[in-house]
C-alpha cells in the first residue's frame, strides 16, 4: 500500500468524520452534530475509503453500520484523536499564564444536584481554571465523549454496546417521584383513579432514556392509555415549567425538585406504583489518560455524588 500519510491525503476530517458516522449510525445525525451537510460528510467518508482501500461502512434503510473493516479501524482513529487532544492540552498546560479549561458532560436532571457542591471545592483548589459545561441526554453526552469532545461525563450506565471503550464509576441510585404544582387536582385523590390521572397531559423524558423507561413502568402499572399526551423534555426548567402552569404532571428524578417540594410549590402524587431507581455514575474513556486538573474536578464530584447517596440513605 502507498504510504497515505507521506502524500499528506489522509486529514483530520476524515477521521472525525468517520468516528461520527459511526457512533451516531447515520450520515444525517453524524453531520448535525459536526454542523455541516449531509453530502459533505457522504463525500468525506468516500475519501476515506478510496484512501485505505476498504469499504467502512454498510448502508441501507436502517443507516449506516461498520464493516469488519470498519469495526477494525475505529479503535485506532479514537486513539488518534485523542492523543492529538491530549497533545494540545498538555501544550497549553505548559503556559502557567493560560487558564486550564475542562469540559464535562452531564445531564441536566443531576447538573443543579451535584455541580455547585463540586464546583464550589474544586475552586478553593483550582481558581485558575475554567469549567465548560455542557447538558444533554445520555446518548448525546455519550457521544460528545467518545468524539472528545468532553474530558468526562456524569451520565446513566447505557448498554454495552453504547458503553464500549467506556467505564462506569458508580455514585449514587435517583429515583423516580411523580409531581404537580401544589394546588393540582390530583394532590388531595388518595387513590388516583385512572379516569382522573388521564385528564391531564404527562412530562416525560424521551424515548430511549433509561429514566423514560421507569416512567413508562409506572404509566404502564396504571393502565393508562398509550396515547395519552406526553410532553418529552429532558430540560428541567421546562418541565417546572409546564407542572406550575399547564396543570401538567411530571415524572421527574426526585432530587430535581427536593427544594420545590420543601417550599410547597410542587407536591408529589400519590401514586401506588414506583419505578427503578437509576445508577448515576462517572463515566471516562478508557484510552486517555487524564490530566491533573481533571483528576482533581472529578474527585470533587465523586465525593458531591456519595454525598447524595448518604443523605438519601
Amino acid at each position: 500500500m502507498h504510504n497515505i500519510f507521506a502524500t499528506g491525503r489522509l486529514k483530520l476530517r476524515h477521521l472525525q468524520c468517520f468516528l461520527a458516522v459511526s457512533q451516531a449510525k447515520s450520515v444525517q445525525r453524524a453531520a448535525d452534530s459536526l454542523s455541516v451537510t449531509q453530502p459533505a460528510v457522504t463525500k468525506t467518508i468516500k475519501e476515506l475509503e478510496a484512501i485505505l482501500g476498504y469499504r467502512l461502512f454498510e448502508r441501507g434503510r436502517l443507516g449506516a453500520t461498520l464493516t469488519d473493516e470498519g469495526i477494525m479501524f475505529a479503535p485506532y482513529a479514537q486513539a488518534c484523536l485523542a492523543m492529538l487532544r491530549d497533545g494540545v492540552t498538555a501544550l497549553r498546560q505548559r503556559d502557567v499564564d493560560t487558564p486550564t479549561l475542562i469540559t464535562v458532560g452531564i445531564l441536566p436532571t443531576v447538573a443543579t444536584v451535584l455541580l455547585p457542591a463540586a464546583i464550589e471545592v474544586f475552586r478553593e483548589a483550582s481558581p485558575e481554571t475554567s469549567l465548560r459545561i455542557i447538558t444533554d441526554a445520555n446518548t448525546g453526552l455519550l457521544r460528545g465523549l467518545k468524539s472528545g469532545e468532553t474530558d468526562f461525563v456524569v451520565g446513566r450506565l447505557a448498554d454495552p454496546e453504547a458503553m464500549m471503550g467506556l467505564s462506569f464509576e458508580h455514585l449514587y441510585r435517583e429515583p423516580l417521584t411523580v409531581v404537580a404544582c401544589a394546588d393540582h387536582p390530583l394532590i388531595q385523590e388518595e387513590r388516583l383513579s385512572l379516569a382522573n390521572l388521564s385528564a391531564f397531559p404527562l412530562v416525560v423524558p424521551p424515548l430511549g432514556t433509561l429514566i423514560r423507561q421507569s416512567a413508562e413502568s409506572i404509566i404502564t402499572a396504571f393502565g393508562l392509555n398509550p396515547e395519552i399526551v406526553r410532553f418529552e423534555t429532558v430540560s428541567v426548567s421546562m418541565g417546572r415549567a409546564l407542572a406550575l402552569n399547564n396543570r401538567a404532571v411530571w415524572f421527574v428524578p426526585s432530587s430535581v425538585v427536593c427544594d420545590d417540594l420543601a417550599g410547597g410549590v410542587l407536591a408529589p402524587l400519590k401514586i401506588p406504583f414506583s419505578g427503578t431507581d437509576e445508577p448515576i455514575g462517572l463515566i471516562r474513556r478508557n484510552d486517555v489518560e487524564l490530566s491533573p486538573g481533571v483528576s482533581r474536578f472529578i474527585d470533587c464530584v465523586r465525593n458531591a455524588g456519595l454525598e447524595r447517596e448518604r443523605v438519601r440513605t
